[in-house]
């Protein structure tokens, strides 16, 4: 059977820290159920006392969250342990996470502090944390770049302290997967308690390294693997989690190692999470990328059609993905939709399904296939979609290369109309000046980018922008085959989660 390995996922806490991937509380809560479904084993909901919104989405994903343990990071501080505890309690198992730098480079310039001190604040806040509940992790924040001895006498510590999670994580992304393999091996070997505790390793990605690191971690011992979805979080990201899933799911003949995951909801949470965040995996990316199981030589063609493991040593189907090729069109009923929402793993219920069978009749009629990606995204959007304050009701552009660009936009508000013109530097310039006279928000663009959700000249485009209002930047998306009814309906994105997330 192998060694069984937990699956502590942080999307929501380290991967939500990369620029351009923060979520708001409803979009959080919509990933926390997907990670649900996917059967992680613990969910990092988030850093509680970073902002009353962190501390509001890990209060509420720990009273949605049934299946899977519920944690919330802590520095080695009293006040930070306290909000964790009041934001995780509600959880059906509740987890609290806290942390302290143990490399020299991180105590002399970043803590100020001696290495007993250290250690001696490490104890004191486990002990702490252990009167609110039973399980408590402990971190080695740049643990790899820390002096092997001295955190091995630490972590004995912790553990005496009540420490059910030791945590060694690569915060840098510094190591190898031979170093770190010796690295824990070392730890281990001196720590005369380590039996009582569970071995965690959090590798970052800088040097390209960190799910290999992390697979080697488990030959030294680790039990707790932590990653993200799609590999998001500080600069070069976190070990990725399909990877790693897959990595063990594909070579049981060498790692030797399972885990719960139900690796057919893989797919689908990496797309849940590029849709919230914006941010889409690069086509070549393993497990998830559109191209993971793409052939275009004749080569492999002719290989995988005589025999599929010629070239795929995954089926698509594992990871949730489905080999029919078939399309839909304007000429398909409710029943075919809902039979294809079925081979798709959706179950909807009446209202859900008759929503989106309307916007799929509707892009039907703009288009001559609808591919199953087009059907996703409608399923997905519907989801994480936020409370309209403002709906987009028509819009008329005059543009040209040799006339300044203008466009009236009419956009309905408590069923009224409200209608402004404004010219600019393109269509979507122009219509983005005109919405802002009517909603009267400032927003500064930080970035806008479009590109095909699926094939062919008919194709949807997505729009994706990311605006700054009052400091913080907001994304938000939009889909049409019209490109710049498509940026209309992202800037409008924006601006309703703007009023949406002001009055949470």
């Amino acid at each position: 059977m192998g060694k069984h390995i937990k699956i502590f996922d942080t999307t929501l806490r380290d991967g939500e820290q990369s620029p351009g991937c923060s979520m708001n509380l409803q979009e959080k809560i919509q990933m926390a159920k997907q990670l649900e479904l996917l059967k992680v084993d613990v969910i990092e909901a988030g850093f509680a006392i970073a902002s009353q919104g962190d501390f509001n989405s890990v209060k509420e994903i720990a009273k949605t969250v049934k299946n899977c343990t519920v944690a919330s990071l802590a520095r080695a501080l009293p006040k930070d342990i306290d909000c964790a505890w009041e934001a995780v309690k509600y959880a059906k198992r509740p987890r609290i996470h806290t942390f302290i730098a143990t490399s020299d480079i991180h105590m002399k310039y970043k803590l100020k502090m001696k290495p007993e001190e250290v250690l001696e604040n490490a104890v004191n806040m486990v002990k702490y944390a252990k009167r609110y509940c039973e399980d408590i992790e402990f971190s080695a924040e740049d643990a790899t770049r820390s002096n092997p001895k001295f955190l091995a006498r630490l972590f004995e510590e912790v553990i005496k302290a009540g420490a059910t999670v030791i945590n060694i994580p690569d915060t840098v992304g510094y190591t190898t997967p031979d170093e770190f393999y010796d690295f824990i091996k070392t730890i281990k070997e001196n720590t005369k308690n380590i039996h009582k505790a569970e071995i965690s390793v959090h590798c970052h990605n800088d040097l390209g390294m960190a799910v290999a690191n992390t697979l080697a971690a488990a030959k030294a011992g680790a039990t707790q693997f932590e990653c993200t979805i799609n590999g998001i979080g500080e600069r070069a990201g976190n070990a990725a989690l399909e990877e790693i899933v897959m990595a063990m799911h594909t070579r049981k003949d060498i790692l030797d190692l399972y885990c719960n995951v139900d690796t057919t909801q893989i797919m689908r949470s990496s797309k849940l999470l590029s849709t919230i965040t914006g941010v889409h995996v690069q086509p070549n990316k393993a497990i998830v990328g559109n191209n993971a199981f793409a052939h275009e030589s004749g080569i492999h063609q002719h290989g995988v059609l005589e025999e599929r493991s010629t070239y795929e040593i995954m089926t698509p189907q594992s990871i949730g993905l489905s080999e029919n090729k078939m399309v839909l069109g304007k000429h398909s009923g409710k029943h075919a939709f809902e039979d294809r929402l079925k081979t798709l793993g959706y179950h909807l219920s009446e209202e859900e399904l008759m929503k989106a069978f309307e916007q799929f009749k509707e892009l039907a009629d703009k288009k001559k296939v609808v591919y199953d990606d087009d059907i996703e995204v409608i399923i997905t959007r519907n989801a994480i979609e936020n409370p309209q304050v403002y709906k987009l009701e028509r819009f008329v552009i005059n543009s040209g290369n040799t006339i300044t660009s203008t466009a009236s936009v009419v956009l309905i508000k408590d069923d009224l109309e409200i209608e402004e013109a404004s010219m600019g530097d393109g269509p979507v310039d122009a219509a983005f000046k005109a919405i802002e006279k009517i909603v009267g928000i400032n927003l500064t663009l930080e970035d806008y980018k479009l590109h095909s959700v699926t094939e062919g000249k008919d194709a949807q485009g997505e729009a994706v922008v990311k605006m700054k209002h009052n400091g913080k930047i907001y994304t938000g998306r939009g889909l049409s085959t019209d490109i710049v009814e498509a940026s209309i309906k992202a800037y409008l994105s924006t601006v309703n989660k703007i009023l949406y997330q002001t009055r949470e």
